[in-house]
Protein backbone atom coordinates (compact mmCIF):
# COMPACT_ATOMS: atom_id res chain seq x y z
CA UNK A 1 0.00 0.00 0.00
CA UNK A 2 1.34 3.50 -0.78
CA UNK A 3 -0.44 6.98 0.36
CA UNK A 4 0.20 10.47 -1.36
CA UNK A 5 2.31 12.67 0.16
CA UNK A 6 1.18 16.22 0.62
CA UNK A 7 4.28 18.47 -1.06
CA UNK A 8 3.17 21.32 -0.53
CA UNK A 9 2.95 21.11 3.43
CA UNK A 10 6.19 19.21 3.28
CA UNK A 11 9.15 21.31 5.17
CA UNK A 12 11.41 19.87 2.34
CA UNK A 13 9.36 20.93 -1.12
CA UNK A 14 11.64 23.25 -2.09
CA UNK A 15 14.26 20.72 -1.90
CA UNK A 16 12.69 18.32 -3.87
CA UNK A 17 11.95 20.75 -6.46
CA UNK A 18 14.87 21.75 -6.54
CA UNK A 19 17.13 18.20 -6.81
CA UNK A 20 14.40 16.42 -8.73
CA UNK A 21 16.00 18.43 -11.87
CA UNK A 22 18.96 17.45 -11.81
CA UNK A 23 20.30 14.64 -14.21
CA UNK A 24 22.10 12.73 -11.45
CA UNK A 25 20.05 13.95 -7.93
CA UNK A 26 21.42 10.27 -6.50
CA UNK A 27 24.15 11.37 -3.59
CA UNK A 28 26.22 7.66 -2.13
CA UNK A 29 28.36 7.24 0.96
CA UNK A 30 30.48 4.62 2.12
CA UNK A 31 30.54 4.39 5.75
CA UNK A 32 32.38 0.92 7.89
CA UNK A 33 30.01 -1.44 10.31
CA UNK A 34 30.89 -3.19 13.13
CA UNK A 35 29.29 -7.06 12.20
CA UNK A 36 31.63 -8.78 15.27
CA UNK A 37 28.72 -9.34 17.14
CA UNK A 38 26.22 -10.20 13.61
CA UNK A 39 28.22 -12.59 12.86
CA UNK A 40 28.76 -14.04 16.03
CA UNK A 41 24.84 -14.50 15.79
CA UNK A 42 24.75 -16.00 12.56
CA UNK A 43 26.94 -18.48 13.72
CA UNK A 44 24.87 -19.51 16.46
CA UNK A 45 21.45 -19.41 14.58
CA UNK A 46 22.91 -21.29 11.85
CA UNK A 47 21.64 -18.93 9.60
CA UNK A 48 23.28 -17.17 6.12
CA UNK A 49 25.39 -13.93 7.11
CA UNK A 50 24.29 -12.48 3.79
CA UNK A 51 20.09 -13.25 4.33
CA UNK A 52 20.97 -12.12 8.38
CA UNK A 53 22.48 -8.46 7.10
CA UNK A 54 20.03 -8.32 4.43
CA UNK A 55 16.96 -8.41 6.79
CA UNK A 56 18.74 -5.54 9.29
CA UNK A 57 18.68 -3.44 6.65
CA UNK A 58 15.54 -3.47 5.67
CA UNK A 59 14.53 -3.21 9.34
CA UNK A 60 16.23 0.15 9.46
CA UNK A 61 15.10 1.37 6.31
CA UNK A 62 11.09 0.45 6.68
CA UNK A 63 11.82 2.28 10.11
CA UNK A 64 12.14 5.85 8.23
CA UNK A 65 9.52 7.53 6.45
CA UNK A 66 11.80 9.32 3.89
CA UNK A 67 13.55 5.72 2.77
CA UNK A 68 9.85 4.46 1.91
CA UNK A 69 9.14 7.74 -0.12
CA UNK A 70 9.30 6.84 -4.04
CA UNK A 71 8.67 9.54 -6.96
CA UNK A 72 5.91 8.57 -9.05
CA UNK A 73 5.90 10.85 -12.24
CA UNK A 74 5.82 14.31 -10.45
CA UNK A 75 4.08 12.72 -7.01
CA UNK A 76 5.90 11.29 -4.25
CA UNK A 77 4.34 8.83 -2.68
CA UNK A 78 5.02 6.69 1.03
CA UNK A 79 4.73 2.84 0.83
CA UNK A 80 4.24 0.47 4.44
CA UNK A 81 6.36 -1.47 2.76
CA UNK A 82 9.91 -1.68 1.02
CA UNK A 83 11.38 -4.93 0.01
CA UNK A 84 14.92 -5.76 -1.27
CA UNK A 85 15.98 -6.81 -4.91
CA UNK A 86 19.14 -8.40 -4.32
CA UNK A 87 21.62 -9.63 -6.86
CA UNK A 88 21.83 -13.19 -6.53
CA UNK A 89 24.92 -14.80 -8.06
CA UNK A 90 25.28 -18.20 -10.07
CA UNK A 91 27.83 -20.63 -10.33
CA UNK A 92 28.46 -19.80 -13.55
CA UNK A 93 29.30 -16.30 -12.67
CA UNK A 94 26.24 -14.51 -13.52
CA UNK A 95 23.38 -12.93 -11.51
CA UNK A 96 19.69 -12.06 -11.38
CA UNK A 97 17.79 -9.84 -9.85
CA UNK A 98 15.50 -11.36 -6.89
CA UNK A 99 12.72 -9.68 -5.29
CA UNK A 100 13.13 -10.68 -1.46
CA UNK A 101 9.81 -9.70 0.25
CA UNK A 102 10.56 -8.08 3.74
CA UNK A 103 8.97 -9.65 7.38
CA UNK A 104 9.49 -8.08 10.84
CA UNK A 105 9.98 -11.81 12.13
CA UNK A 106 13.41 -13.23 10.60
CA UNK A 107 12.67 -16.96 10.65
CA UNK A 108 9.62 -15.98 8.12
CA UNK A 109 11.85 -14.07 6.19
CA UNK A 110 14.46 -16.26 6.13
CA UNK A 111 12.21 -18.60 4.48
CA UNK A 112 10.94 -16.33 2.13
CA UNK A 113 14.53 -15.47 1.16
CA UNK A 114 16.36 -18.59 0.78
CA UNK A 115 13.31 -19.86 -1.85
CA UNK A 116 13.81 -16.92 -3.60
CA UNK A 117 17.84 -17.48 -3.48
CA UNK A 118 17.67 -20.97 -5.01
CA UNK A 119 14.99 -20.26 -7.37
CA UNK A 120 17.14 -17.34 -9.12
CA UNK A 121 20.09 -19.88 -9.00
CA UNK A 122 18.08 -22.39 -11.09
CA UNK A 123 17.07 -19.88 -13.74
CA UNK A 124 19.06 -17.72 -15.90
CA UNK A 125 19.40 -14.16 -17.27
CA UNK A 126 18.90 -11.20 -14.96
CA UNK A 127 15.13 -10.74 -15.20
CA UNK A 128 13.36 -13.89 -13.92
CA UNK A 129 9.81 -13.03 -12.66
CA UNK A 130 8.48 -9.41 -13.07
CA UNK A 131 7.77 -7.25 -9.64
CA UNK A 132 6.70 -3.53 -8.30
CA UNK A 133 9.70 -1.38 -9.46
CA UNK A 134 8.72 1.00 -6.75
CA UNK A 135 8.69 -0.13 -3.41
CA UNK A 136 12.48 -1.74 -3.21
CA UNK A 137 16.01 -1.37 -2.28
CA UNK A 138 18.38 -2.33 -5.03
CA UNK A 139 20.88 -4.09 -2.89
CA UNK A 140 23.78 -6.02 -3.87
CA UNK A 141 27.25 -7.93 -2.06
CA UNK A 142 30.40 -7.70 -3.45
CA UNK A 143 32.53 -9.81 -1.41
CA UNK A 144 35.16 -9.55 -3.12
CA UNK A 145 36.34 -6.06 -2.35
CA UNK A 146 37.04 -3.90 0.76
CA UNK A 147 35.88 -0.95 -1.27
CA UNK A 148 35.97 3.01 0.31
CA UNK A 149 34.02 4.14 -2.38
CA UNK A 150 31.15 2.75 -5.00
CA UNK A 151 29.50 4.06 -8.13
CA UNK A 152 26.78 2.44 -9.94
CA UNK A 153 25.59 1.91 -13.39
CA UNK A 154 22.60 4.46 -14.07
CA UNK A 155 20.27 5.19 -16.68
CA UNK A 156 19.98 9.33 -16.26
CA UNK A 157 17.12 9.04 -18.19
CA UNK A 158 15.19 6.65 -16.02
CA UNK A 159 12.95 7.75 -13.22
CA UNK A 160 14.80 6.40 -10.53
CA UNK A 161 14.10 7.10 -6.92
CA UNK A 162 14.96 3.61 -4.66
CA UNK A 163 17.86 3.66 -2.83
CA UNK A 164 20.85 1.47 -3.51
CA UNK A 165 22.76 -0.26 -0.74
CA UNK A 166 25.95 -2.35 -1.15
CA UNK A 167 28.43 -4.35 0.91
CA UNK A 168 31.83 -5.38 0.39
CA UNK A 169 34.46 -7.88 1.91
CA UNK A 170 34.37 -8.58 5.58
CA UNK A 171 37.55 -8.35 6.91
CA UNK A 172 38.51 -9.35 10.48
CA UNK A 173 41.37 -7.34 12.16
CA UNK A 174 44.38 -8.66 14.84
CA UNK A 175 41.96 -8.31 17.92
CA UNK A 176 38.99 -10.39 16.23
CA UNK A 177 36.42 -7.51 15.17
CA UNK A 178 34.75 -7.76 12.06
CA UNK A 179 34.04 -4.99 9.76
CA UNK A 180 32.61 -4.51 5.92
CA UNK A 181 31.97 -1.52 3.79
CA UNK A 182 28.67 -0.27 3.19
CA UNK A 183 27.45 2.27 0.47
CA UNK A 184 24.40 3.95 0.70
CA UNK A 185 23.18 6.12 -2.49
CA UNK A 186 19.69 8.48 -2.16
CA UNK A 187 17.88 10.40 -4.08
CA UNK A 188 18.97 13.54 -2.95
CA UNK A 189 14.94 15.12 -3.45
CA UNK A 190 13.98 12.75 -0.76
CA UNK A 191 16.45 13.18 1.67
CA UNK A 192 19.66 14.76 3.31
CA UNK A 193 22.94 12.77 4.86
CA UNK A 194 21.13 13.60 8.56
CA UNK A 195 18.46 10.39 7.04
CA UNK A 196 21.20 8.74 6.15
CA UNK A 197 22.80 8.91 9.19
CA UNK A 198 20.06 8.23 10.96
CA UNK A 199 19.06 5.14 9.47
CA UNK A 200 22.82 3.77 9.32
CA UNK A 201 23.21 4.50 12.97
CA UNK A 202 19.88 2.16 13.61
CA UNK A 203 21.66 -0.29 11.13
CA UNK A 204 24.58 -0.64 13.52
CA UNK A 205 22.56 -0.95 16.62
CA UNK A 206 20.73 -3.76 14.88
CA UNK A 207 24.00 -5.71 13.85
CA UNK A 208 25.18 -4.94 17.55
CA UNK A 209 22.33 -6.87 19.24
Amino acid sequence: MKTLLDLDNWNRKEHFLFFKQMQEPFFGVTVEIDCTKAYINCKFLNTSFFVYYLHKTLVAVNAFENFRYRILNTHIYVHDRIDGSATISREDGTFGFSLIEYHPDYSIFEETALAEIERIQSTTGLFTRTFNEENLIHFSAIPWLKFTSLSHARSMTFPDSCPKISFGKMTIDQNGKRTMPMSIHVHHGLMDAMHVGQMVDYFQELMNE
